[in-house]
């Protein structure tokens, strides 16, 4: 099915702002499809998600009131890749489809999808264009650590698990550069915007010709 939606792929590295940017957006109006809500949304108590991953792994994995116990998931999969592959093999597509759901249903000018893992996913498929929030490394490990209160090894373990810097770049549509202050911030999201907006109304004659 053609999605006529002009989706906007927004991603980063872990604490590169994508939520500030998102945010940005939506203060023009503009729908936001976050990923990250939805990965818990697929899994919250008494969902077939969740359902799903107590058959398969048992009671042990729920907390004392039915909701999940993520660390004891994280603990049967992290040296599992079987088990792991299970897993994204089971939720993949529930976040995916939910996602799309959320597209469908929304009423802006164009829709901005939040997927850390978007290019690591093969997510990039879903969207009309991407966007890369980008920091320097050094300022991704200092706001981790200050954000999340975790080591320094911790942080680069989760770096080593993305894809690298120079990677993301090279698949980017547009990216924005969030080491400035804040103004300088908006103003990218706005000339964003604004060119976002002409590419939606585009992909709209198109759709109509």
């Amino acid at each position: 099915m053609m999605l006529k939606k002009f989706i906007v792929g927004l991603t980063g590295g872990i604490a590169s702002g994508k939520t500030t940017v998102a945010n940005l957006f939506a203060q023009y109006g503009i729908d936001l499809v976050d990923a990250d809500v939805i990965a818990r949304e697929v899994v919250s108590t008494n969902s077939d998600g969740l359902k799903a991953i107590t058959e398969h792994f048992g009671q042990a994995i729920l907390l004392t009131d039915g909701s999940l116990d993520r660390a004891a998931l994280r603990a049967q999969v992290f040296d599992n890749p079987e088990q792991r592959l299970w897993l994204n093999n089971l939720l993949h597509p529930m976040i995916r489809q939910k996602m799309l759901d959320q597209v469908q249903t929304s009423t802006s000018a164009y829709v901005i999808m939040i997927v850390p893992l978007l290019f690591e996913n093969h997510l990039d498929s879903l969207v009309d264009t991407t966007l890369v929030v980008d920091i320097a490394p050094e300022l991704q490990i200092s706001r981790t650590i200050q954000r999340d209160g975790v080591s320094k090894q911790q942080v680069e373990h989760i770096l080593a698990s993305q894809m690298t810097r120079e990677q993301r770049l090279a698949q980017a549509d547009n990216i924005i550069d969030n080491q400035g202050d804040h103004e300088v911030l908006r103003s990218q999201v706005f000339g964003l915007h604004q060119q976002y907006l002409q590419q939606a109304a585009d992909l709209e004659t198109n759709v109509h010709d």
